[in-house]
């Protein structure tokens, strides 16, 4: 059986390789990939900044996976707390960092350092932000699952898409009318919740 945070570790791993390679619509509506290229220099010097600090994360999970001493994860929780801070500053000078402006990788970045931000303040107000993004095709709708998700699961609510996942158990937090989960699933690009739920197991 694996610890916690290596099943922690596992369940943000499958998140990322989902969110991975995601698509914004194009002016015609159509999917569509990242309409930031060549990206202008303030947009390419954000976009590096947010992929660094998604990445020194990773590693520093990684790092804590294969010795779990509190020094570790220490280090997870300072490294979390100064990429959120980042992130803020970002979002009050430009705005949420959507694909079509620092292209879809640095996007997805930023929204892996939201979900982990120790702010759910921060994080509600980035909600709100990135579902103004999706309606104008500028963010993929499955960056807003996640954090719609993750808000909801915060506030004690039931979430929407079931991509919140409990570390312990393995298994989704309470979903709002799971009869149609699957429905709503694919209207975000997501596959049907037992294919993700099988992922998990085979990895544990």
């Amino acid at each position: 059986m694996k610890s916690v945070l290596g099943q922690l570790t596992q369940v943000e791993a499958s998140d990322e390789s989902r969110l991975a390679g995601t698509s914004v619509r194009s002016d015609d509506g159509a999917a569509g990939t990242e309409t930031a290229d060549p990206l202008l220099p303030v947009a390419a010097a954000l976009a590096a900044e947010l992929l660094h600090r998604a990445d020194h994360e990773r590693d520093l999970m990684r790092r804590a996976q294969a010795d779990p001493t509190p020094q570790r994860r220490s280090d997870i929780v300072a490294c979390r707390r100064a990429n959120a801070d980042a992130l803020k500053a970002v979002v009050h000078r430009h705005g949420w960092p959507a694909a079509d402006r620092v292209g879809a990788h640095a996007s997805t970045a930023a929204l892996m350092i939201l979900l982990h931000a120790p702010d759910l303040n921060f994080q509600l107000s980035c909600r709100d932000l990135i579902a103004q993004a999706t309606l104008d095709g500028r963010c993929p709708a499955v960056h807003l699952a996640y954090i719609a998700d993750h808000c909801a699961v915060e506030q004690r609510l039931p979430q929407f898409y079931g991509t919140r996942v409990n570390p312990v158990t393995l298994r989704p937090y309470p979903i709002r009318q799971p009869e149609s989960l699957d429905e709503r699933r694919r209207d975000v690009g997501l596959g049907p919740l037992e294919e993700q739920m099988e992922a998990l197991r085979h990895g544990c």
